[in-house]
This record gives C-alpha cells, sequence and structure tokens, in this order.
C-alpha cells in the first residue's frame, strides 16, 4: 500500500483525505503538514485514520515510512516543493499549475527526471467519465478526424477579490483546466491561442487585475480547432459540458444534474438544474486520479498525466493572457522559452 503525506490541508487537501480514505484502497494517508495545523485541521484528519500533524512539511519529506506526497499548498509553493520532494525521493501528486513561471516548472522537470521518481499533475477532468467518453469517442475514430472542440466551462459564483488576488489570473487558475481537455480530448498539441476576456461578472475582479468572462479560440497541431467559453458566474449552477464535431459525426457531453426526471405540465417542461459545486460534480474523478497515481507509483508505469501534461496548459495560459491584453492571437513558441 503507498503511504502518503500530503502537503497542504485547506479545500483540495481534505477533498484528497476523503477520496482517498473511501475511493483509494491502494493507499493511505499517513501524515498531513500544513503551517496553520490547529485542533480542527487534526480533528478533521483522525476521522479518516490519520495520526501524524506537522507545522513543517519537511517532516514529510524526511519521514522513511511515506512513499509519496500530495502538494496541496498555494500554487507560489508548488514548484519548490516539488523539487525538494524529488531530491528526497518521494513519488509527487502536484495540484495545478506546477507553477506560472515556465522556467521553474523546467527546473521541476529537470529534479524529477534525475531523481527518478513518478510525477503526475492534478487534472481531475481527465478521470471523469463524461469527459473520458469524448476522448475515447474521438481516440477510437467513431468520429472521424476531429474539427472542431467546444468546451464550456462556467464556475457557480465568482470567487472573492483577495482569493483573485493570489490565484494567478482567470487563465492560469480555471481556464486551465480547459486548455488540459483540449489537449486531451484532441490528442494533440495548441499552436496557436486567441482570447478575447473582459469583466462582467464582478468589477472587484477587474480591480485586482483580472477578468472573469473569456472566449479563447485553440489552434491545434493536428488541424483542429477548440473553442472555450468561461465565466465566473453561471446562475444555475456549474456548467461544465463539451463536444467533440468530426468528419463522421459529433460526440458531446451535458451537465450532471441530481436526477434525470423532467417535469411536463400545463404550465410548461422543467428539468433539474446542473449540481451546484465542483466537488459535487467531480468528487469520483479525485479518487480515481489518486488511484492512477498509487497504481503508477507502485508499479514500472508512467503516471497518465505527467510533466509535459503540466507544461502544456500553463504555454496555453500564458499565451491566452498575452493574446487577451495585446488583442492578437499568440503562438505558442512565443511563450516557450529555452
Amino acid at each position: 500500500m503507498l503511504k502518503i503525506g500530503i502537503i497542504g490541508c485547506g479545500r483540495i487537501g481534505r477533498v484528497h483525505c476523503k477520496s482517498i480514505a473511501h475511493l483509494v484502497p491502494e493507499a493511505e494517508v499517513a501524515a498531513v503538514a500544513d503551517p496553520l495545523m490547529n485542533d480542527e485541521i487534526k480533528a478533521f484528519a483522525r476521522q479518516f485514520g490519520i495520526k501524524r500533524f506537522y507545522e513543517d512539511y519537511h517532516e514529510i519529506l524526511e519521514d522513511k515510512g511515506i512513499d509519496a506526497v500530495l502538494i496541496c499548498s498555494p500554487t507560489d509553493t508548488h514548484s519548490e516543493i516539488s523539487i525538494e520532494s524529488a531530491c528526497a525521493g518521494k513519488h509527487i501528486f502536484c495540484e495545478k499549475p506546477i507553477d506560472r513561471d515556465i522556467g521553474r516548472i523546467r527546473k521541476v522537470i529537470d529534479a524529477v527526471r534525475m531523481a527518478g521518481v513518478k510525477f503526475q499533475v492534478g487534472f481531475n477532468r481527465r478521470f471523469d467519465s463524461n469527459f473520458k467518453a469524448v476522448r475515447d469517442a474521438v481516440a477510437t475514430g467513431k468520429i472521424g478526424d476531429v474539427e472542431i472542440i467546444k468546451i464550456t466551462s462556467r464556475d457557480p459564483a465568482p470567487p472573492p477579490p483577495e482569493y483573485i488576488a493570489v490565484s494567478g489570473g482567470m487563465f492560469l487558475d480555471m481556464t486551465i483546466h480547459d486548455f488540459d481537455m483540449a489537449r486531451y480530448i484532441s490528442g494533440s498539441e495548441a499552436v496557436e491561442v486567441y482570447a478575447a476576456a473582459a469583466v462582467m461578472v464582478d468589477s472587484a475582479i477587474g480591480e485586482a487585475g483580472d477578468v472573469d468572462t473569456a472566449v479563447v479560440t485553440v489552434k491545434l497541431a493536428n488541424g483542429a480547432l477548440a473553442v472555450i467559453d468561461n465565466s465566473r458566474r453561471a446562475a444555475y449552477g456549474y456548467d461544465q459540458r463539451a463536444e467533440a464535431f468530426g468528419s463522421l459525426g459529433c460526440v458531446s457531453i451535458s451537465n450532471n444534474t441530481n436526477s434525470s426526471a423532467v417535469l411536463s405540465t400545463s404550465k410548461g417542461v422543467c428539468g433539474e438544474k446542473p449540481l451546484y459545486f465542483f466537488l459535487e460534480r467531480y468528487l469520483q474523478s479525485f479518487g480515481d486520479e489518486i488511484k492512477a497515481f498509487a497504481q503508477a507509483a507502485a508499479g514500472d508505469t508512467d503516471t497518465p498525466v505527467g510533466l509535459e501534461d503540466g507544461l502544456a496548459p500553463v504555454l496555453m495560459a500564458l499565451a491566452a493572457k498575452k493574446s487577451a491584453a495585446e488583442h492578437r492571437p499568440v503562438r505558442i513558441s512565443e511563450i516557450e522559452q529555452p
């Protein structure tokens, strides 16, 4: 069984504590570390049989009984902790993004390869059954040559301005999942990105230097076009849809709801709203991604979402940010650093 130490016990760290306990028999959380460690965090962790608690994550890295780490700390710590974890010989699961700086991501890549440990990036939507069905239809040729991909991703409500200020911006924080989906569904790499963005939801987001609404067009190396639309607010719930259109047909997925019931009366026809929050929508996928990581760490196989999968969406996000600022298409080659 893979012994895991979780670094960072905020919202996403707690999601992983729960999902591993209930969905991943191949792994066990042996310890958690958080600089704000307190009795409340300890009480939460004890529910899942976790007995070791640290304020300093280096205690986890020095623990010989821990095989792997889950890096769930703030984004600006991901690359540093990844490098330290690789040097300590720990397998690494890192929440997205690895870093906002391409040079620092490349240092992580070098450190991981030199250490010979496994590394996986937390793009959990790849493990969602709906998105996998779209990818499988494309990969098996059921819709022929893919020509257009459409991805809709809209949050139910905007985050607070103080979060916006440290998030890296919508493209690196939110759209990055959709950039990964464009690559995953198409099986191809981005060549050029063109983004139009605005502040239409909350003026405080604009005052914090970010946008809350965007439409992004991506040209892919296989000739396909991907169109992504994002909003920080969807009054009806968490809006997550995708479509792939090809030479032989089309495959699409709609939102998950509490039930598929449709009420038809003289007043109209009404169905349920989408699930409201990402934890409801993607809970199973969080467990499945850790299961895949545990299996790769235990065997002689690569992780399904590796180092290059962590780099490519950041290149796309930085291209989108530059495109929106300069009102022009930006090629990925402009963003890459030697």
